[in-house]
């Protein structure tokens, strides 16, 4: 029995704020009933629907060319999808300050250089920030590439490195306490060497620095600094934490355009579970992002909402568990079947800039078949931009990557990432970015 990524990372740190999803507690035996709603794992009771086209504008005129698409109807797809999943963020702030600590360290016996810079998100000094750990390839004579991880854990406790600064994360009494030490027999661990080996670097953030992962998250992240005195709460259409950690991502994305050791050009991101929605939302919505790799995203994220299969929007906003992460609008739509739009476009609004999906074929919770049709029908936008998505539309096995720039790969096993999935990652980014000139 293959162990669960992300249940065996709660027994890892302790800490009871993580995503564990419910059904990880008993490795593939996914509850019936969650939150008080019926969960279906059956495909002849998933029901009947249609997908709304991805290339038809909202007046049901259809799209045929790259300049209409980008013009027109990507606009309204990111429009919609910032009104009523996941909220409105700001712009970048206008005091936003890079200090690098860490300049330049040998590491990884001379295979790495290691930086460390804290991203402060306002003038305040004891403000929200964020602390990003880069690993260059030590011999790099030109920028390169750079692939950010945004992770459940501090950066300290990802990796074998003791010039890491030590970190801090949120516990489950709602405050931050020392991040555990890095255990070289845990599940959760920066994974920098396949990368290295191909010329690419490596970065990590911890999400927690952002913006903390619990309903009154609001009041000490990233948001706390755009609310007015004694407001708890933001509008209707406004961000959740899903938008307030791709928010942090961009502004990783501004100190990196500013070191002449990377290429800020081919900067990609991954992220697992709500964080995979993260990555999803963070390069649809910031289209300097060059690559997007989302590992079981799930609902909210890359698995389609129509289908009624695992976790479904009611799941995720019912009143004990993740409203917070999106905008309150996204409540609107639990149950809804007639939604203007569904995931596959949100996967199209990655287009035509690489993107890989990632799942598990046993992660039943997440959906990994909703997943794939969700990318065989955002497909034709990828076609429309000049790229190929994916031309079949049977499941393919665990372990069979389909797909060209739109891309889509199921691990044999479960919710999260698994060792074996990060040379496909480092073959991915290497065939989409290292060979482009």
């Amino acid at each position: 029995m293959k162990t669960h990524f992300l249940s065996a990372l709660l027994v890892f740190t302790g800490i009871g704020l993580l995503p564990i999803p419910v059904h990880a507690q008993v490795a593939n035996k996914p509850p019936n009933t969650v939150a008080g709603i019926a969960v279906n794992y059956n495909e002849e009771l998933v029901g009947t629907y249609s997908l709304p086209d991805p290339l038809e504008l909202a007046n049901n005129q259809k799209v045929t060319d790259a300049a209409t698409w980008n013009k027109q109807r990507r606009p309204e797809i990111r429009t919609w999808f910032e009104q009523n999943v996941y909220g409105r963020a700001p712009e970048r702030p206008r005091k936003l300050r890079f200090e690098v600590f860490d300049k330049g360290t040998p590491a990884f016996n001379g295979k790495a250089t290691r930086k460390q810079i804290t991203v402060y998100f306002s003038e305040r000094n004891d403000g929200p920030k964020m602390d990003l750990l880069v690993y260059l390839p030590a011999n790099a004579t030109k920028p390169v590439p750079l692939l950010l991880n945004i992770n459940f854990l501090a950066n300290s406790s990802l990796v074998d490195d003791p010039g890491v600064r030590p970190g801090q994360v949120w516990n489950k009494e709602k405050q931050k306490v020392p991040a555990p030490a890095y255990n070289p027999a845990g599940p959760m661990k920066l994974t920098v060497e396949p990368f290295l080996t191909q010329g690419i670097a490596v970065a990590s953030v911890y999400y927690g620095d952002i913006e903390p992962d619990f309903n009154s998250g609001i009041s000490y992240g990233v948001r706390s600094l755009y609310l007015e005195p004694g407001q708890t709460q933001v509008a209707p259409n406004e961000w959740g934490t899903v938008a307030a950690w791709s928010w942090g991502l961009s502004r990783a994305l501004d100190y990196f355009e500013k070191d002449k050791a990377i290429d800020s050009k081919r900067v990609a991101l991954l992220g697992a579970s709500r964080l995979g929605k993260t990555v999803l939302w963070a390069g649809a919505n910031d289209p300097r992002f060059a690559l997007v790799i989302a590992s079981v995203s799930g609902e909210g994220g890359a698995a389609l909402a129509r289908r009624n299969y695992g976790e479904t929007i009611a799941h995720l906003v019912a009143p004990t568990r993740y409203a917070y992460q999106f905008c309150q609008n996204y409540q609107q739509l639990a149950n809804k079947t007639d939604a203007p739009m569904d995931s596959h476009m949100l996967v199209a609004l990655l287009a035509p800039r690489p993107l890989l999906l990632q799942t598990g074929n046993t992660d039943y919770w997440s959906d990994p078949k909703g997943e794939f049709l969700a990318a065989v029908a955002a497909t034709p936008v990828y076609n429309l931009l000049g790229q190929q998505g994916i031309e079949t539309n049977t499941l393919p096995a665990a372990s069979q990557k389909v797909g060209g720039t739109l891309s889509y790969y199921m691990h044999d096993g479960g919710h999260g990432i698994l060792p074996s999935d990060y040379p496909v990652f480092a073959e991915f980014m290497r065939t989409h970015l290292l060979q482009r000139k």
